[in-house]
């Protein structure tokens, strides 16, 4: 702990140019001099990276009592130097509350600059990429709310409303306390890029959801209306899933499906928070859900947005340690699982209508998976063409390829993400043939085969705590 506070006095001298880091640290009487010089370089040369995380993280708000240089010291020893092993004092309890943000940050900072490797930092300096334009988004909850008194609410706050954005341009050039509505959700206010709402009431009330757009296209281009069955296959951390519950109006159900219990906990969290009501967890694996399960029988929309390489979105890579192309070996690994889980989640007997989305930006994670599903359901399934104004497409791998989005901080100011709609086209066999002939069918209105009531298996479920879970 001596170490640290020391690091950070000296620091302080050297930043405010009262004497060189050698000279300040050989004249201190701290026994361990090769350690505590060592310490405030690799801090120094970091610096401006630091200050970046720790702005972003909001680190210095939340712990109000500590010190600008002792941070900056903390955080380089968690992220970049040792992380604390046997030691960090009284300091490493404070610094593992905020350790997964300062991590996201981190790596957030990574996409933005366009490189893999923390030196690489050092190398780019403060060029701002394509990914450091990207501006905040905040989903206006309607279970809770609605965009107009978000905005009024925020006006009376000072900021300046700018109306809805008419093209990217608008987003691009949006600073200080200006805000716009997206183009294209109506539920979606945009902020400059950079803007902390962590700490905003109604953020901490459930009013507001902060999500980036791209991973709002699921829930949108699904469109479940209410009273309607949905299954949420790969749902942590629930984003989405409060997304289809505001569509539902908290009307229907929302079954959801994740492995992990801790991520589940912290979903549960997150949709009392939200005011969701509709919404059944169960912590299980997808792939081991019956579709004939008669608890199921009425599902006709599915949301699957499986574990991935995260190669689009940094808080995805957290996920899975290391940075940079995944390899290959782990790609097709990814993708195996993938595709069974697509490949699973089109035999629910009633199923109209799915979204299968990633936030990677690898061809086997994405269009190859899908590929594959609709080679596994030749005339049962087609790519539903959406958005054909959405600036960014699916690379032409295969024939309707065109028909999936992808995104991207260059091409839709957003995180990379992808997203492709499958609906149902087969006829089933108790249609007449008279409206078998028929060229399109309604997805709302397609008759459901009969089938005889099966064992049923009813997945447990996780009651929300009480805790605020994090975003």
């Amino acid at each position: 702990m001596a170490l640290y506070a020391t690091a950070a006095s000296v620091l302080a001298n050297v930043e405010s140019r009262r004497g060189s880091i050698k000279g300040l640290v050989y004249a201190s009487s701290f026994q361990n001099v090769k350690q505590l010089y060592a310490l405030v370089c690799e801090t120094q040369r970091y610096s401006a990276v630091l200050d970046a995380v720790i702005a972003s993280a909001g680190l210095l708000r939340a712990e109000k009592k500590l010190r600008p240089h002792l941070a900056k010291v903390l955080v380089y020893e968690l992220l970049l130097g040792r992380g604390f092993r046997g030691g960090g004092g009284r300091w490493k309890p404070l610094l593992d509350r905020h350790q997964a943000r300062l991590k996201a940050e981190l790596a957030r900072l990574k996409v933005q600059r366009r490189v893999s490797r923390n030196e690489d930092l050092l190398q780019v300096g403060s060029r701002p990429g394509a990914a450091s334009q990207v501006p905040r988004f905040v989903r206006v909850n309607t279970l809770k709310t609605s965009s107009d008194d978000a905005i009024d609410y925020f006006k009376r706050q000072g900021f300046s409303y700018q109306g809805r954005a008419s093209s990217l341009e608008d987003l691009r050039a949006l600073k200080g306390k200006c805000f716009l509505l997206d183009p294209l959700l109506p539920e979606l206010l945009v902020f400059p890029t950079q803007t902390d709402l962590h700490d905003h009431p109604l953020y901490q009330a459930g009013h507001l959801i902060l999500q980036d757009k791209a991973s709002c296209l699921p829930a949108m281009l699904l469109a479940p209306p209410p009273g309607s069955h949905v299954i949420d296959a790969c749902a942590a951390p629930g984003n989405k899933t409060s997304h289809l519950a505001a569509f539902l109006k908290n009307q229907g159900r929302i079954f959801a499906f994740d492995l992990d219990a801790g991520r589940l906990a912290s979903m549960a969290t997150l949709l009392a928070r939200a005011g969701v009501s509709c919404c059944e967890l169960a912590q299980e694996d997808f792939l081991a859900v019956s579709p004939s399960d008669q608890r199921y029988c009425q599902v006709q929309y599915i949301l699957l947005d499986p574990s991935c390489s995260g190669s689009g979105m940094p808080t995805r890579q957290l996920e899975e340690p290391g940075t940079g192309t995944p390899s290959k070996a782990r790609l097709q690994a990814l993708a195996g699982f993938q595709q069974r889980a697509l490949r699973h989640a089109l035999t629910f007997p009633s199923l109209q209508r799915l979204v299968y989305s990633t936030c990677s930006l690898c061809q086997e994670e994405n269009e190859d998976v899908v590929q594959d599903a609709l080679q596994q359901n030749p005339g049962t399934f087609r790519l539903a063409p959406v958005l054909p104004s959405w600036p960014h497409r699916g690379l032409s791998s295969f024939p309707g390829a065109e028909h999936c989005l992808r995104a991207s901080p260059e091409t839709t100011l957003t995180g990379g993400f992808f997203v492709a709609v499958l609906e149902r086209v087969e006829v089933p066999s108790s249609v007449p043939q008279a409206e078998a002939s028929a060229p399109e069918i309604s997805l709302s209105a397609a008759p459901r085969k009969k089938r005889r009531p099966r064992r049923t298996v009813a997945p447990r479920t996780l009651p929300p705590t009480e805790q605020e879970g994090k975003w």
